[in-house]
């Protein structure tokens, strides 16, 4: 019975711990598609949202106090938190002593490619992560917002084997640097391709409505993923990937230093 007792703690001790959270809030049926498919591999804490946080950057919130709620065993929310939030919080209240050993943000419910990783909460997720000295991945599923929402399950089952593979070995990328993944829409199967970010062509989708009593109101509608090439690049672009069926997964680095523009701008000055 002692030898039962001591391989279990050995067990438990080397068991790894994954970080969980999210932009869609905590009852987003993506998150829970990849809670259960990660829960077959590692130890799982979720903190995710009350609500959706789509679109809400690497923000904190400063001006009133957060407290967490219970909704499950190792499952909670942060009542209107955003995923930096649920990150920084559960980092220095949950994790004080022992740091999770991979921090996951997703699935989220549409792509986050090309420059909008910088609305990205789900991004912004990861990005809090590898602040903290935390590894992370970052995973969206790209949708057609037309169509029926799909089982999230090829995108839960690509990070599976992502952190399976960096369990088994190390995380490859260096410190402040996070992997951002993006799962085409509705495909069984499809090949990973390492993508760099792509040019993102933006327009101006904003309507205007007016309620009942004549007050007027804008509500933001969605951009077509329309993109273009950057000059120079021989890899595909994450648009690229995903226009050809394949799972992107891009390197994303927190230093935004443009450094190719230093000379110029010194002269400048």
């Amino acid at each position: 019975m002692t030898e039962y007792v001591k391989c279990y703690t050995i067990i438990m001790k080397n068991q790894k711990h994954i970080l969980v959270t999210n932009d869609d809030g905590y009852e987003s049926l993506a998150l829970h598609t990849l809670v259960k498919e990660l829960r077959k591999i590692a130890k799982v804490t979720v903190v995710a949202p009350a609500t959706e946080k789509s679109a809400c950057g690497h923000s904190l919130t400063l001006s009133h106090p957060l407290n967490f709620v219970s909704v499950d065993d190792d499952f909670y929310k942060l009542e209107d938190g955003t995923p930096s939030d649920c990150i920084y919080l559960a980092l220095h209240s949950m994790f004080e002593d022992n740091k999770p050993d991979l921090v996951v943000s997703g699935i989220n419910k549409g792509s986050n490619m090309g420059e909008d990783i910088t609305y990205s909460g789900t991004a912004a997720g990861a990005m809090e992560a590898v602040l903290q000295g935390v590894p992370a991945i970052a995973v969206s599923q790209v949708l057609d917002f037309t169509a029926p929402l799909p089982s999230f399950e090829l995108a839960a089952q690509t990070v599976s084997k992502l952190v399976t593979k960096i369990f088994s070995g190390d995380f490859p990328l260096p410190e402040r640097e996070f992997m951002n993944i993006n799962v085409p829409s509705n495909i069984k199967e499809a090949e990973l391709k390492v993508t760099y970010a792509g040019y993102r062509c933006y327009g101006n989708d904003a309507h205007l409505h007016r309620n009942p009593r004549g007050m007027e109101y804008y509500w933001l509608g969605l951009h077509p993923l329309d993109f273009r090439t950057r000059p120079g690049k021989t890899m595909l672009s994450d648009f690229e990937a995903i226009e050809q069926g394949f799972i992107s997964v891009t390197p994303i680095q927190l230093d935004l230093s443009a450094y190719k523009s230093m000379d110029a701008l010194e002269k400048w000055l």
